[in-house]
């Protein structure tokens, strides 16, 4: 894939990841693109390669599952979700 089709793909599957996610995603666009590019990358390679398959649709939910794996570890390792900030007391 181009440069450009890896960042249009990246938004859309970027996108649909934070759409399926629970709760607020407190991301931006650029990390969104970033991840959702990483989700697809790894999706494609894992259903190409090793699952030995060419269907379309099973690369693009395994994208999107990815790209929720890889939204959460971000949003968990920079602790930016709503519901684990801590208050002070």
């Amino acid at each position: 894939m181009g440069i450009i089709a890896t960042i249009i793909v990246g938004a859309i599957i970027g996108a649909l990841a934070r759409l399926f996610m629970k709760g607020d995603q407190n991301i931006g666009m650029i990390w969104t693109i970033i991840l959702g590019a990483g989700g697809t990358a790894l999706g494609w390679w894992l259903v190409e390669g090793p699952m030995g398959s060419d269907s379309t649709i099973l690369k693009w939910v395994v994208s999107i599952v990815l790209a929720i794996v890889l939204i959460s570890l971000y949003i968990g390792i920079t602790n930016r979700g709503s519901s684990s900030r801590r208050t002070r007391m």
